[in-house]
């Protein structure tokens, strides 16, 4: 059984993969998505509670399909 907690490393991880991916900076992610650098490094550490609204904006964001950040359960993990 997960944790709240493990779940939001997880989500923020798949963040950061997928950013990685598009060879974007936390910097360039931030401007693209409309919030501040802070705020993405949070997500992607784990110590920022998102909610869904706040996810399908970031995913949008990065053009990557929501599903590909709820991933949970992957090789990467």
């Amino acid at each position: 059984m997960l944790d709240y907690k493990d779940v939001l490393k997880k989500i923020g991880l798949n963040f950061r993969i997928e950013r990685t991916k598009l060879g974007l900076s936390q910097e360039r992610f931030a401007e693209i998505a409309g919030v501040h650098t802070n705020y993405i490094g949070k997500v992607e550490r784990g110590e920022q509670n998102l909610t869904v609204k706040k996810i399908v904006e970031l995913s949008n964001s990065l053009k990557v399909p929501v599903s590909d950040i709820l991933c949970l359960y992957s090789a990467q993990w």
